[in-house]
């Protein structure tokens, strides 16, 4: 049986249940047998540096996904040192003896109507599968009205046939919670609690290390846009 791994990006400062949910949404509807976390070291879209620590935030990530099977997570972006383009990163991947077809790259609604501004777009798109997981504030209609020529590679959600098939773009509707990590950032900086929107050994980790309390909050940009 063919293989097919989502990988999902992103800063992850820090990771929550956003994130969560879209890996969950996406493993669902297409059928995948694993997840790849993919913390990045340098975003591009990103106008200000992560707020936490690369160790930090991989370790966040860790705790976040422990005990979760199929979940896996990579330090491949982390340890490149430099801007973290998923085009790049799909290319380690296909080193790695991961053919383009098996991939799916999961992103939110917000982040795939920047699609165009990415590096090496549109060949990014044949890299790799896009599974494109609704988030609150952004329809999935609102997304493909801002990227009108990608209408011809959306499929229906199901994963495609393995043999002459070209990558595609998958939708993927779901109720995935209405949290970013900028909100997090700010109730951790007005010293709130966090309530359910991190897994409590995230919560635990980020007060054991006194992250984010001293942030500026109001400065902050939200960050939780995978791609790149």
């Amino acid at each position: 049986m063919t293989q097919r791994l989502g990988v999902l990006g992103g800063t992850f400062d820090p990771v929550h249940y956003g994130h969560l949910d879209a890996a969950a949404a996406a493993r669902a509807v297409l059928g995948l047998d694993a997840v790849l976390f993919m913390p990045s070291h340098d975003p591009p879209h990103r106008s200000v540096d992560p707020h936490a620590t690369s160790f930090h935030r991989f370790a966040l990530v860790a705790l976040a996904i422990d005990g979760i099977s199929g979940y896996r997570l990579s330090d491949e972006e982390l340890r490149r040192r430099d801007t973290s383009y998923t085009s790049d990163t799909l290319r380690a991947l296909h080193t790695a003896g991961w053919p383009s077809l098996q991939i799916f790259f999961i992103l939110g609604t917000d982040a795939f109507a920047e699609i165009s501004t990415w590096h090496e777009f549109p060949a990014v798109l044949d890299a790799a599968n896009f599974a494109v997981i609704s988030r609150p504030g952004t329809p999935i209609e609102n997304a493909l009205a801002r990227t009108p020529p990608l209408r011809s590679r959306v499929r229906a959600a199901a994963p495609p046939p393995t043999a002459t098939a070209a990558t595609g773009v998958f939708l993927v509707e779901a109720a995935t919670r209405d949290v970013s990590s900028t909100t997090v950032r700010a109730r951790l900086a007005a010293h709130q609690p966090l309530g359910d929107l991190v897994p409590s050994a995230v919560a635990r980790y980020i007060a054991a290390n006194h992250l984010y309390e001293a942030e500026d909050h109001l400065h902050g940009h939200n960050e939780d846009k995978t791609g790149r």
